[in-house]
């Protein structure tokens, strides 16, 4: 098939690889975000012109100018691989096979542009990738293939995605292509009554509060980890807090925020219901350093309080 590919970064890039490595169809172009002052160059795009495939790079997906480059392609199949702009009809519905599109998660389930930081946030026990059908609504097409994941008691964000929902999107790709070549692709309409949509994790969802369960903290710290990074303060700044783990400790009547423990590995903090041992943390302004070397540079003690 013709193959026009749409996404961004080092996944679009991978999906760009296995799809070129497989060699049963060919990619006529790619279109990605425009370049950006100061930061590197899309890998997506360098693959491509690597490759000798042709880049677009328009500012609106949207424009007549970007929907003219795309339709005279003539492609039979559109994939989109992390894409984060909004992509009209004209190109969804252009090829003559349509357009699938990677999302990591179960739809209907978590939809929205943070799906793999949610569901570890709200301590579920898993959760997976589709591959689907896009149409006018945001993640509301029909599902093609889905892939479950277990989250793991101590996954966080980076493990999830990197360890799962991107090698397994990959590959998921690559089998809805060859679903979508031998005319064999399902196209499931998904269950609105078990839909749920969630606005991007920002830092205000990351902000933690002690004297909820610590088992709830901790989900919300791996669900932040890399990205937007859990928050508290210490002495009125904000500190973000990454590697960490349930407390060994109760609280021991603690007031929640208090400094109930240091080691030699991090410090231990009093919930309302336990404790969260702090392993790595980030002041403001400054690089990512393990927790007891920020407990000493700030002269951290036991009674002093976070938040």
């Amino acid at each position: 098939m013709r193959i026009v590919l749409i996404g961004q970064q080092a996944f679009g890039k991978s999906v760009l690889d296995a799809i070129l490595d497989a060699g049963q169809d060919e990619v006529v172009a790619v279109f990605c975000s425009p370049d950006k002052e100061g930061q590197r160059e899309d890998p997506l795009k360098l693959g491509a012109i690597e490759r000798g495939i042709p880049v677009y790079q328009p500012a609106r997906f949207r424009s007549e100018e970007a929907i003219k480059q795309f339709q005279d392609l003539y492609s039979e199949l559109c994939v989109m691989a992390y894409v984060t702009d909004i992509v009209p009809m004209q190109m969804i519905q252009g090829p003559l096979y349509g357009t699938i599109q990677y999302h990591p998660s179960l739809l209907p389930l978590h939809r929205g542009p943070s799906s793999i930081n949610w569901p570890i946030m709200m301590g579920e026990k898993k959760t997976g990738l589709t591959i689907f059908w896009p149409d006018e609504g945001l993640d509301t097409g029909p599902i093609l293939l889905q892939k479950e994941v277990v989250i793991e008691p101590d996954d966080t964000l980076g493990s999830v995605y990197f360890n799962h929902l991107y090698p397994m999107g990959v590959e998921a790709m690559l089998e809805s292509i060859d679903l979508v070549r031998d005319g064999t692709a399902p196209s499931i309409v998904q269950d609105e009554s078990k839909a749920t949509y969630e606005s991007w994790a920002r830092s205000k969802d990351a902000r933690i509060d002690w004297s909820q369960p610590a088992q709830q903290i901790y989900d919300v710290i791996r669900g932040c980890n890399p990205q937007p990074g859990a928050h508290t303060t210490h002495a009125d700044e904000r500190l973000k807090i990454f590697d960490s783990r349930i407390g060994a400790s109760d609280n021991s009547g603690s007031e929640p925020g208090t400094i109930i423990a240091i080691a030699d590995d991090g410090f231990e903090v009093a919930t309302g219901d336990g404790s969260v041992m702090v392993n790595r943390v980030q002041r403001k302004g400054a690089k990512k350093e393990p927790a007891a070397e920020f407990a000493s540079a700030a002269g951290l003690k036991i009674g002093d309080r976070l938040g």
